[in-house]
């Protein structure tokens, strides 16, 4: 009989969660990733204080010019924010109206947030979208209600940017889906249609758009008859949008394996039943960071709609201080706070676009 040898243990499984295994394999991992990261982080070190005294410590936080002129080249003047964030935020608004967009932007920015909890994907929400975007245009607009009438050209500021970007997101992507469809088509005429409309419109800058869409679009309609300047400008950075889109579609449209369409045949579906249930879900859920990406450069892309005279956030930012040179030589500082609330929008997308690709690994893991 054979004597028993026992095995040698083994070594415990190295632990892979907390923060000093991400350290460990994410900064020190070898010596050049641990020799950067010591670099990087003395470099901080060394600016952060700069910035901290320049940033906080000696800012001047009260809206008063003088104090602010002092502090110059030393700390940062945040009283230039505190003197001008109503007209910042707000555009040439009437100042005594200025409540009506405060309650109209909270409205759409509240529906934007439920709208990407998958709670709330349900029929109705159709319903509360057209409910809340009519209230938005209401108060805005006003007219109704007793309500003093304000043109669009006095609209400005954050609403104007979240009310463009929130309708152009919302009207480009069932447009360009469509395009994308339509490029694939067997149908000459619809895909040489789609073909012309991409390659016309990627063909050219959006601020050329936007300029056809304010200044030339009018000189082709028939005399006596005007189109307001936002909705000739919504229309514009719609189609343009769309047209990025459709190809970002397109591609996911084109990784999806023949077969997937076969076997839609074989059970017997129909064209726009199979597109509906399989090949579209599979196609936009593989696209979905391009998606994204497409939809905070519209975001973005609104700070151009300065240059025909409607002056959204940036705009208005400029507004602000061009106006008033004691506020002037402050730029930076406003700069930087318009800067914080692109950097929350578009940050809040970033961190949506990474939960639903999260979602959809879970999917198709089971």
């Amino acid at each position: 009989m054979d004597s028993f040898t026992p095995i040698a243990a083994r070594p415990a499984p190295v632990n892979t969660e907390g923060w000093l295994p991400w350290l460990r394999g994410n900064l020190f991992g070898n010596l050049p990733s641990a020799i950067t990261t010591l670099a990087l982080a003395g470099l901080f070190a060394w600016w952060l204080p700069g910035l901290l005294d320049w940033l906080l410590l000696k800012a001047v936080f009260r809206p008063q010019h003088q104090d602010c002129q002092a502090a110059r080249e030393i700390g940062a003047c945040w009283g230039v924010v505190a003197e001008k964030y109503r007209l910042i935020i707000f555009g040439r608004y009437p100042f005594e109206q200025q409540w009506r967009p405060e309650i109209a932007t909270i409205a759409l920015v509240a529906l934007l947030a439920l709208s990407c909890m998958r709670a709330f994907w349900r029929p109705w929400l159709v319903l509360l979208w057209i409910a809340v975007l009519a209230l938005f245009f209401g108060l805005m607009l006003g007219g109704v209600a007793g309500l003093a009438k304000v043109p669009t050209d006095r609209w400005g500021g954050l609403p104007l940017t979240v009310m463009v970007a929130s309708l152009s997101i919302v009207l480009a992507f069932p447009l360009a889906v469509a395009v994308a469809l339509g490029r694939r088509s067997k149908m000459p005429a619809i895909k040489t249609l789609c073909v012309i409309y991409v390659e016309l419109i990627r063909g050219v800058p959006l601020i050329s758009v936007l300029f056809m869409a304010s200044f030339m679009f009018p000189l082709f309609m028939p005399p006596g008859t005007s189109i307001d300047v936002l909705l000739r400008v919504l229309v514009g950075i719609t189609l343009f949008s769309a047209a990025y889109l459709a190809e970002i579609v397109r591609g996911g449209l084109q990784a999806i394996p023949k077969g997937q369409q076969e076997a839609a045949d074989t059970l017997g579906l129909g064209y726009w039943q199979a597109q509906r249930k399989i090949i579209l879900p599979q196609a936009l859920a593989l696209v979905v960071p391009g998606v994204m990406n497409n939809f905070i450069a519209i975001f973005k892309d609104t700070s151009l709609i300065t240059i025909v005279s409607l002056y959204e956030l940036t705009g208005s930012m400029g507004l602000a201080l061009d106006s008033d040179s004691d506020w002037r030589p402050f730029k930076i500082e406003a700069y930087l706070f318009i800067t914080a609330i692109y950097f929350a929008f578009c940050f809040s997308m970033s961190r949506y676009s990474l939960w639903i690709e999260g979602r959809l690994a879970l999917s198709k893991n089971r």
